[in-house]
């Protein structure tokens, strides 16, 4: 009797799903393992529950802010039952930035770094040009742009949505200074989070007026198939869209809002084995073949993927065949911010953003807001005082 299939659950673009349908299907061809991967929104994947995945999947792709829940509700394996010493230096060797150590969480290991990726600008090259206009080193350059590209029927653009509202605000904090959650203060200090709301709503007024219904990638998708929107300061980066054939973006480092550089918030995703798995160890094994470096500096980006290895993101192949994108991202993702992983973060990150976008958008109370989130989060770092001791 045939073993049964490996089970996987990934997220909806072809950046997660195509190097894995590909390994699949040439295992398949050649009479290996069989392995199936289901797929779930963005949304999902950065702000649902996982507990569902994790019943019905080995393995189940996740976001790194879910790591400390995952391990205090105990719906993934502590890794380093599998890891050996040598297997964590390959992955302390590879880090881009802080991916490898976005998956630790109270000496666990609980996610393999399959893909890496942070909030960086983005803007059309060639549309730049034709305005006579360079990439946009500061945030006051970034709004001056906004307002030239409208005497040229153009626009700047920014993903929007709730959750890249609050996005937006932890890296402007970052750039100026504050890492949001670090110390005993608040998640933001009052004067510096009224500067951020300033900031915010001075962006909101000059970029594209669709902007507020999208999500990088939607955003991404519009700058690749239109002539209007020219740049964005701030999305997830995606590689796949460094190689359009016939509108292809660039990506660098966002910009800056005070002396030091413009920093973006980390992201990417990780491969975390279900404790529901009826063959964890079978799971495990594979996982470790797709975050292999020789693996993700070849067939993961032949195939759309966006490695987590930094093995990928200095290579010169993998660079020559998606237009520079590694080299161009690869500091910005060595400089990005690593959000909290604490027990309750994704929930609290997900209130927080419909509560800031109703500051930002309607003119709702900043100080009820900042209320808000200063409680809240103080409740939850207090809790996981509590439960580590």
């Amino acid at each position: 009797m045939p073993d049964s299939p490996v089970k996987g659950v990934a997220w909806d673009h072809r950046r997660c799903w195509g190097p894995l349908d590909a390994d699949a299907n040439s295992l398949a061809r050649s009479g290996g393992l069989t392995v199936n991967w289901e797929r779930r929104s963005l949304f999902s994947f950065g702000e649902g529950d996982l507990e569902p995945f994790c019943d019905a999947a080995d393995m189940v792709i996740f976001d790194h802010p879910f790591t400390g829940d995952v391990a205090r509700r105990g719906l993934m394996h502590d890794l380093t039952e599998w890891l050996t010493p040598d297997d964590i230096a390959v992955f302390e060797r590879n880090a881009v930035g802080g991916s490898f150590d976005s998956y630790k969480f109270e000496g666990g290991i609980y996610g393999l770094p399959v893909d890496a990726a942070a909030t960086t600008a983005a803007w059309r090259a060639d549309l730049l040009a034709d305005m006579g206009q360079k990439v946009p080193v500061t945030f006051e350059e970034v709004l001056a742009l906004g307002a030239e590209a409208r005497r040229h029927d153009k626009w700047i653009a920014w993903p929007a949505k709730p959750t890249d509202l609050m996005c937006g605000y932890i890296a402007m904090a970052v750039s100026l200074g504050h890492e949001p959650g670090s110390g005993d203060g608040p998640f933001v200090p009052r004067d510096l989070s009224e500067d951020l709301i300033a900031r915010l709503v001075a962006l909101r007024k000059v970029i594209h007026p669709e902007s507020v219904g999208w999500n990088p990638i939607r955003l991404f998708d519009h700058m690749t198939s239109a002539d209007d929107v020219l740049y964005t300061p701030y999305a997830f980066n995606y590689v796949n869209y460094a190689s359009h054939p016939t509108r292809p973006l660039s990506f660098g480092a966002p910009p800056r809002h005070g002396a030091g550089p413009g920093r973006g918030l980390l992201g990417g995703a990780g491969i975390g084995i279900s404790t529901r798995s009826g063959d964890p160890k079978r799971a495990f094994d594979y996982a470790m073949r797709l975050v292999a470096p020789e693996f993700q500096a070849g067939p993961y980006v032949a195939n759309g993927g966006q490695p987590g290895m930094r093995a990928a993101w200095q290579s010169e192949d993998c660079d020559r065949m998606t237009n520079g994108f590694f080299s161009s991202c690869l500091k910005a993702m060595d400089d990005a911010f690593l959000r909290p992983n604490l027990p309750g973060f994704v929930p609290f990150f997900h209130d927080a953003t419909e509560r800031l976008a109703a500051v930002v958008n309607d003119g709702a109370s900043h100080d009820d807001y900042w209320n808000w989130q200063t409680e809240t989060h103080d409740a939850l770092r207090d809790k996981r005082k509590v439960a580590a001791r």
